[in-house]
This record gives C-alpha cells, structure tokens and sequence, in this order.
C-alpha cells in the first residue's frame, strides 16, 4: 500500500475535517505519515516539495505550482471570517500606517491581504500566530494581523479591532475570502489526486453528520482553547466551499492570486491551479 505524506493544522477546523482520515474511520487506499504544524511551517514544507498532500494558505499557492495541483475539498473559505488587525488602544487604521504591525508570517494569506489593502507602510514583524496577541498587549510591536481562533478571543488580551481584512476583501471583490487550500504533488498523478479530493470530502461528511464523533480529537490538538471557541472556529471555517469550491470558490481564488501577482509585478503562472 503507497504512502501519503498529509500535512495539516491543529486547528479546530482542519482537525474536525481531517478526522475520519487520521483516524481511520473512513476506508483509504494509502496509508498516512501525518504532520500536523502550523500552517507557515507546513508553507515552507510544501516549498520544498516536502509533503504529498498539505494545507497551505492561499498566498503560498505561487510559490509551489510548479510542484502541486490544489484540491476542491478541505480548504478555508467564507465570508466574515478573515483576519483582523488589533491594537492596544482604539483607533482607525489609518493611525497604524507607520506603525510596527506582527503578521503570522510572510506567506500567509494574512499578510497578503495587509499588503494588498495598501495603506500599512511601518515594518511587518513574522511570528508565530500564537505569540501575536500577548506581543501586541506587551508593546512589543503596535499592533498585529490575528487569524484563526484571535478573531473570537482578541478584546480577552484588552485590543481593539482596527481593521478587518475579510470584510475589506469582500467588500472590494464581491467575493468569499480564500484563506487556505489543500495542495497535492502532481507527480502523484490525477487519479490519486481524485480519490484524495473524495477522501477528503468523505472524512468530512463523516464528521458532519455526527459532530461529537471527531470532538475529542479536535479537543486534544486545539490545545487551550475554550470549547465555545472551538465551535465558533469550526462554524466560521466549515462551510460549503469547504466540501467543494466550485465556481465561485475557484473564482475568488484565482482574483486573489491575480491581485498578488499585480502586487509584485509578476506574470500569473501559466501551471492549471486544479488537478483537474
């Protein structure tokens, strides 16, 4: 039986999607090496080549065409579920346009969307998206972009929001906000490919119909985290274009990468994003 690399978050949402596979409550034709990191890691692995089947934020996916093909099932996609800029003190966005601002890493699709939005021009501060609220609240920089379960637990840390980028992309595009997608090597073929996108799409309907099944296992890798934020996380990120992109998903990625491309002043890449 072949072996598959999977990388994947410990987010509540990766967690709850990934979990009939990791478990193996589904039937897969491959056997499974897990990784389970934060996304920017999982970004660097996916760069080099590192894993067969990964999540990656949606600001990576020009970095790795060459060697991956995306998925339509198991990436995060929606609408009122983008980052947030938070500061210390309440103020408009316009007031953080020289300051220090800590993104949860350059290839995120976060610190995409603060260059994109275009009025940031202070210095960008990479870490760890953990470490961002309690540096935000110890001074350490001014303010800083929150992803994942920050957006439910920034005002615990005594911030203010100043901006939010998800409804900023909305607004501008009409379009869901891409975050992240699941990339597979295309040296594995379009065949495996398929059977992976079903997989996916399989492991999570398992997790659907019955949402207690997969909640220990989402408890066990979401670490501190509240059980309310958990379901807040997994209602915000699990959506229809979860199961399947479609039309209007593939639209709203495809802008995305259009617009980074126009950022950096680059050609598209003429590599098919899809498998198929």
């Amino acid at each position: 039986m072949k072996q598959l690399s999977l990388g994947y978050s410990p987010c509540p949402n990766d967690t709850f999607i990934f979990f009939a596979l990791a478990e193996k409550r589904i039937e897969f034709p491959f056997t499974l090496d897990l990784l389970i990191a934060d996304v920017e890691m999982l970004n660097r692995r996916a760069a080099k080549g590192a894993l067969d089947i990964s999540k990656i934020s949606v600001n990576a996916v020009l970095s790795i065409l060459d060697k991956y093909w995306l998925l339509r099932s198991g990436g995060a996609m929606g609408r009122g579920c983008g980052p947030l800029v938070v500061a210390r003190r309440a103020a408009g966005f316009e007031e953080l346009r020289d300051a220090s601002i800590a993104t949860p890493g350059d290839l995120t699709t976060a610190s995409l969307l603060l260059r994109l939005e275009g009025t940031h021009r202070g210095r960008r501060v990479p870490m760890q998206f953990d470490r961002i609220m309690p540096a935000v609240a110890a001074g350490e920089v001014d303010a800083g972009v929150i992803i994942h379960e920050g957006r439910w637990t920034y005002q615990a840390y005594g911030l203010h929001m100043a901006l939010d980028l998800g409804r900023w992309w909305e607004q501008q595009t009409g379009l869901p906000l891409p975050l992240g997608a699941i990339a597979i090597r295309r040296d594995l073929g379009a065949e495996v490919a398929r059977t992976v996108e079903e997989k996916i799409r399989e492991s999570l309907r398992y997790a659907m119909k019955d949402p207690d099944r997969p909640w220990p296992y989402i408890r066990r890798h979401a670490q501190e985290m509240a059980p309310e934020v958990i379901r807040l996380h997994i209602d915000a990120f699990v959506n229809e274009f979860t199961l399947d992109a479609g039309l209007e998903g593939e639209r709203a990625l495809r802008s995305l990468l259009e617009a980074a491309c126009a950022l950096d002043n680059r050609p598209f890449p003429k590599q098919s994003l899809f498998w198929g």
